[in-house]
């Protein structure tokens, strides 16, 4: 272990009087100490596995952003963006500080944002080794030299142990918490050992800085890009397929969640490896993300099954949402540095459970910029306790928990670059063809790659095109390796009548959702949804 690995640095400048600070250490030790302390396990194969308490995921309600004079007439707040005072984040920031100096603690130099002109640099102090060991996956790994000089622009501290004893005189709601304070520029997690949150928070850092300083648009998505030199972008909420669909065998992935495009048409990973969800998990489904879980990984709350090291990725008992993470170099075929330029193709994918949407449109910047701030999908009977049928599920920006600004702000972006770089937009359904849940079924992901390699390859570009009657979009009358019959969704159903009820209801559920937008959207973008309404009459469309 080198003198920058294990160095002697204070972290008193910050209020923690800890002296036993471990600075920077790699994986394998950070790995050893979290099996020697009791907080995790290796599995067969020598993967780490630790468990993160009763917290398996985010906890969105309670996230808070400092309302200060940068905040206060950027931010978007409401539900998603909630305020807190600066007195009462320096208060619950000097009890962390004073909580930690009684620990042993683990500091790590990082930086985000593979480009060079934007990179940003973060220092991250954890209560956990294991939490540490997460950033050294998530985050871009700094060379020896470039720690030598390492001054941060970000501060995050970690601190699950910590539990806020009185809540409402902090102005917060429950004993955990994160927290953004825009102008010390430092993320505080505490109560929570959920290690997303802290990648989360400097997601939603990003999402205001970049756009606002920087002129880039901050995406929740995956991209790659082809031989040609050609980028793809995917965007998706869960289950949509957006890891299984940017894994291409053909192109190399630049990223799997977060990203930049620049003013330059250049688009940037923020992060230095992925974070996958392996519920359910088979070589044959995701296969690089089955062989990326070896030593260097971190696995969350799977289950071993009996008497073994063995995991069980069909075991859901501790959580639905069991993760690794991993440095992007375990991917085999990554472009390197993680950025790409000439953004040509955009996919929204939709995991439309209603068998509604077509199962591939191309669409106007209007629309892109419509289906962009709605974020669609469903939510499929079963997933959840008391939903018996699909449920409408929105999210705008395809990750609204994360964006400080007002979903348009984005969109207008979106729309722009669209333009200047000729991006051409797709709205591919992952979901149900033939009826709904229950009646029809999953549109074929053989199906469904045929379509997005059509795209790719150019081939839909000489096919004419089909507007649909109630959502207006440009549906392909033709499509290599695809059955004709399935690219207009109303041919696959038995009973049109039920069909076209059933997309006027979804229709209705679009407008409604977009109502508490529309006040800062253009026109353009509002006659980008569905066509028709409840002052329409259907008969001006059949």
């Amino acid at each position: 272990m080198n003198a920058i690995m294990e160095q002697t640095k204070s972290l008193e400048k910050y209020g923690i009087m800890s002296d036993n600070v471990h600075w920077n250490l790699d994986g394998e030790t950070l790995q050893r100490m979290t099996v020697e302390k009791g907080m995790g396990l290796e599995s067969e194969n020598g993967t780490l596995s630790i468990n993160t308490g009763k917290f398996t995921g985010r906890s969105p309600k309670d996230r808070f952003l400092v309302k200060d004079d940068y905040t206060k007439d950027r931010v978007w707040w409401g539900r998603i963006n909630k305020a807190i005072s600066p007195d009462n984040f320096d208060k619950l920031r000097n009890e962390i500080a004073k909580y930690l100096s009684d620990k042993e603690v683990y500091a790590r130099d990082a930086a985000v944002c593979a480009h060079p002109d934007y990179t940003m640099n973060v220092r991250v102090v954890t209560e956990y080794p294991w939490s540490n060991y997460f950033i050294k996956n998530m985050f871009l790994r700094l060379s020896e030299k470039e720690l030598e000089n390492f001054e941060e622009e970000w501060l995050v501290l970690c601190a699950p142990g910590y539990e806020c004893p009185d809540p409402k005189a902090y102005g917060i709601i429950a004993g955990n918490f994160s927290i953004l304070d825009f102008t010390r520029k430092i993320a505080l997690v505490g109560g929570s050992e959920y290690p997303g949150e802290m990648k989360k928070g400097i997601f939603s850092a990003l999402n205001l800085i970049l756009p606002v300083d920087k002129n880039v648009l901050p995406m929740h998505c995956s991209a790659n890009v082809g031989e040609e030199g050609d980028t793809a972008i995917f965007f998706g909420l869960s289950g949509t397929g957006k890891t299984t669909l940017s894994a291409d065998p053909n192109r190399r992935l630049i990223g799997d969640d977060e990203h930049g495009w620049t003013a330059e048409n250049t688009i940037f990973n923020f992060e230095g490896g992925c974070y996958a969800k392996v519920i359910d998990l088979t070589e044959e489904k995701e296969p690089d993300i089955y062989r990326a879980i070896k030593p260097g990984a971190l696995l969350e709350n799977i289950v071993f099954k009996e008497g073994t090291k063995e995991v069980d990725y069909f075991d859901s008992s501790i959580t639905q949402n069991t993760r690794v993470s991993y440095p992007i170099d375990h991917i085999d075929n990554i472009q390197v540095p993680s950025y790409a330029e000439n953004p040509k193709n955009i996919f929204f994918l939709t995991c439309d459970a209603f068998g509604v949407l077509p199962p591939v449109s191309k669409l106007t910047p209007g629309q892109a910029a419509y289906h962009f701030i709605s974020g669609y999908t469903a939510k499929v009977a079963g997933t959840e306790a008391g939903i018996n049928e699909p449920v409408p599920s929105f999210s705008a920006c395809f990750g609204e928990p994360f964006m400080p600004l007002h979903p348009a702000k984005y969109a207008e972006m979106l729309s722009k670059k669209m333009t200047e770089a000729g991006v051409n937009v797709w709205l591919i359904n992952t979901g149900w063809s033939g009826g709904p849940y229950g009646v029809g079924s999953r549109i074929k992901l053989k199906y469904t790659r045929a379509m997005i390699s059509a795209i790719l390859e150019g081939e839909l570009e000489k096919v004419d095109f089909d507007a649909h009657p109630i959502f207006g979009l440009h549906m392909p009358k033709y499509c290599p390796g695809v059955p004709t019959e399935i690219l207009d969704p109303m041919n696959t159903w038995l009973q049109k009548g039920a069909y076209v009820s059933k997309a006027i209801q979804l229709a209705h559920s679009f407008h409604i959702n977009f109502d508490k937008f529309a006040s800062e959207a253009s026109e353009d973008i509002l006659n980008g949804g569905p066509l028709i309404d409840s002052h329409h009459s259907l008969n001006e469309h059949f």
